[in-house]
Formats: C-alpha cells, sequence, structure tokens
C-alpha cells in the first residue's frame, strides 16, 4: 500500500512544490515507485516537471469528477520511477463545483484507491479549500514545509487546527509526519531562532534535514526539472537527497 503524503501550508513561497516535486524525484532516484498528484490550480508541480499544462487531455479536475480514471491521467516524466496526475488552472473551478456534490471530501481518496505506488505525494494548494480537505482526507501522513522567516508561525495554528478536525471527523488515521524548514540562511539570525521556535512546538517532528536558500533550486522549474537533474551537486541537490532518505528511513523502521 502506498504512504499518501500530503505536502502542506496554506501560506504561499514556504518551498512546497519545490519540496513535492524534488522529494519525489529523490525517491524516485532511490528505487521508489513515486506518484506526485498536483492539486494546486497554479499547476506549478506540472509545469515544474516539464509538462504543457495546456495541452493536457485530462487532468486532476476530470479525475476528481470521475470523467476520466486516475491512472489514465498519469503522465512520466524525466525520471523513470516519477510519474504525475498533472493539473492546470481547470482545477479552480473544483473548488465550486465540490460543493454540490455528494461525499465531496473523499473524491481525492477514491480516485486515488486502486493506484499502486510506493509513495503518493499531494502537492496542496496555499489555502485550506475543499481540495486541501480532499488532500486531507486521502493521506495519511502530512509534510508541512516552513520558510525559515520572520512570519514562520503565522497561520501554523490554523493549520493544525485544520487537521484535528479532519482527523476527528473525516480521517481518523491522519498523522503529522514532520515540519521541514525551508529556505535556511545560515548568515542570518533569525533564521535560526525559527528553528528553535519550531523545536518548541513540534519537537522532534522537525527533521533534521533543512533545505537551504539556494538560487540553483529556485531557478530548475523553469527549466522542466527537477533539481536532481538540474544540477545535483548543488546545496539544495543535497538536501532533498537527505530529506528522501530521511523519511523513507522513518517508513522503514
Amino acid at each position: 500500500m502506498a504512504h499518501i503524503i500530503a505536502v502542506i501550508n496554506q501560506k504561499g513561497g514556504v518551498g512546497k512544490t519545490t519540496t513535492a516535486i524534488n522529494l519525489g524525484a529523490y525517491l524516485a532516484k532511490m528505487g521508489r515507485r513515486v506518484l506526485l498528484v498536483d492539486l494546486d490550480p497554479q499547476g506549478n508541480a506540472t509545469s515544474g516537471l516539464g509538462l504543457d499544462k495546456q495541452g493536457l487531455d485530462s487532468t486532476m479536475y476530470d479525475v476528481l469528477f470521475g470523467e476520466v480514471e486516475a491512472i489514465l491521467t498519469v503522465r512520466p516524466t524525466n525520471l523513470a520511477d516519477l510519474t504525475i496526475l498533472p493539473s492546470n488552472s481547470q482545477l479552480a473551478a473544483a473548488e465550486v463545483d465540490l460543493a454540490t456534490e455528494v461525499k465531496r471530501e473523499y473524491k481525492l481518496k477514491e480516485a486515488l484507491k486502486d493506484l499502486d505506488y510506493d509513495y503518493i505525494l499531494i502537492d496542496c494548494p496555499p489555502a485550506l479549500g475543499l481540495l486541501t480537505i480532499n488532500a486531507l482526507t486521502a493521506a495519511h501522513q502530512v509534510l508541512i514545509p516552513v520558510q525559515s522567516e520572520y512570519y514562520a508561525m503565522e497561520g501554523l495554528g490554523q493549520l493544525l487546527d485544520v487537521i484535528g478536525r479532519v482527523r476527528a471527523g473525516l480521517n481518523q488515521h491522519l498523522d503529522i509526519l514532520g515540519v521541514v524548514v525551508t529556505m535556511f540562511d545560515s548568515r542570518n539570525a533569525l533564521a535560526e531562532q525559527v528553528v528553535s521556535e519550531l523545536k518548541k512546538h513540534f519537537g522532534d517532528k522537525v527533521l533534521a534535514t533543512i533545505v537551504p536558500r539556494n538560487v540553483r533550486l529556485a531557478e530548475a522549474p523553469s527549466f522542466g526539472r527537477s533539481i536532481a537533474e538540474h544540477d545535483k551537486w548543488s546545496k539544495g541537490a543535497r538536501a532533498y537527497k537527505q530529506l528522501a532518505k530521511e523519511i523513507d528511513k522513518k517508513f522503514k523502521s
């Protein structure tokens, strides 16, 4: 059975999609069969892995509403063991269209139930609407990327409240896999304070791997590649390789 992980933070610009893409890439390079689910209407994970968002025959929108099976919408990437369920701006309509659906919170869970992977990573939108609720209902674990900057803790309380509500009413098995610090700048004293504050609130849920601020990481999506393909020797690549090992080890222990 796949480990289904929702990569989530309702705050934008924290490295959520970067984490979903590159964690997936390095898990795939370790020989794990990985599916990345692009559940963000911006479709950044889709374009970040080299797919043309406007040239898709079917997308996550079609999958959520049962118009096309998920397995028929999965697309390959440049990495053999990494595939993607792609999205584009059409998915933005899903928030409204889902509102009238029966069992609307379970649409994604239903769509993913027969897929055979080692890991399914869900790149969530930067909002706590119905798409995110679907991700949390379908997931077993939550991975929260947090940028090491002044407002890092802002909104985390609301996110944890939503996770708690989903656990109580929709998915009792949902758990927090970890908090991963992103865009870390060791020259900035504030960054160290943010890590300390996160450890105070989350304890051992704060993962050991810290992702540095890295130009090569930021530019990789514009080439439609993961950092593993773009610059495997960069600091960002080494961090995500280590993160993949750390997370994979958690499921082996």
